[in-house]
């Protein structure tokens, strides 16, 4: 018997129960039952496969499809997969994706300002790392949003821009891979990757694991939906970012692609309410803002 995926019932169910009283006891001031309406999109449709090549590609093959029939792929749809035989992360960079682990991607239509649509990726990244967290794990993320514990990488997340070549539809695809059955990985991986599993010794329901990302991504998208719709400062959401991100008060190394071509080590003293890494150059005491590319952690 495959693995069982959320649904949007039980989602809902689960928002309603468990998510919506969590984020009420938090003592939080933003209006929680508005959030949950502007996030309300996330999971409104979910696609569950036993196998794909990756599952970007299905998203874009399921816009297409919409399409010619003169509709709309909805908003918040949700793809899931047992297995991935063909993904990739950042740079194009092969990603491991066996059976065990949670791979899906969030398609979104673009309804957000350009200020705003920049930090989904980030909103994500947080999701993913709250449901860490909520399993008793103190991940951090690693700018911009690689999820770690111990020093090893849990959870990664790609987002692409796709315009629909038959109805010029601009969509935003989150592709989300987390570790957490899968203890196995290949010798290039087995220094730097993790899984739930590895890190607990026990294993975990993809459902359950499932349904609570989905929860935290429709608050964490929500948020952000609801402070640029009122027109109000991302910084609620980007703190939240910024209690999470482990990156403030390292020396890294920085590059477009660091692995292969790294660039520069600097020093990084903030992170802006637009998500760019403030850094202060090591050989020149230069300040930088960085919104793309990625760091690596030098040895404490």
């Amino acid at each position: 018997m495959g693995v069982i995926f959320p649904t949007p019932e039980s989602l809902e169910t689960y928002i309603h129960r468990e998510e919506c009283p969590r984020r009420l006891l938090a003592a939080t001031d933003l209006p929680v039952a508005d959030i949950f309406r502007y996030g309300g999109m996330v999971g409104s449709r979910i696609h569950a496969y036993t196998s794909l090549p990756r599952c970007m590609d299905q998203a874009r093959e399921l816009i297409k499809q919409q399409s010619g029939l003169h509709q709309s792929l909805p908003s918040g749809t949700m793809l899931f997969a047992e297995s991935l035989s063909g993904s990739k992360g950042r740079f194009r960079r092969p990603w491991y994706a066996p059976d065990g682990g949670l791979w899906c991607v969030l398609t979104l239509f673009n309804q957000w300002s350009p200020q705003a649509a920049r930090l989904l990726s980030l909103a994500a990244g947080v999701a993913v790392c709250e449901t860490v967290r909520g399993l008793g794990l103190p991940a951090q993320i690693k700018w911009v949003n690689d999820i770690c514990h111990n020093g090893l990488k849990l959870a990664g997340l790609l987002a692409e821009t796709h315009v629909c070549p038959l109805s010029g539809e601009e969509y935003i695809l989150l592709g989300i891979g987390l570790n957490v059955n899968n203890n196995a990985f290949p010798p290039e991986l087995q220094n730097i990757a993790t899984s739930l599993a590895k890190q607990t010794g026990h294993e975990f329901s993809i459902f359950d694991i499932g349904q609570d990302l989905l929860a935290k991504l429709a608050w964490n998208i929500g948020l952000l939906t609801w402070l640029d719709e009122n027109d109000t400062s991302l910084s609620p959401f980007m703190d939240r970012y910024r209690d999470l991100c482990d990156s403030v008060g390292r020396t890294v190394c920085f590059g477009f692609d660091v692995q292969e071509s790294p660039q520069y080590e600097a020093f990084v003293t903030g992170i802006n309410d637009d998500g760019g890494l403030v850094l202060r150059h090591v050989q020149d005491d230069v300040e930088l803002v960085e919104h793309g590319g990625e760091i690596i952690y030098a040895a404490k």
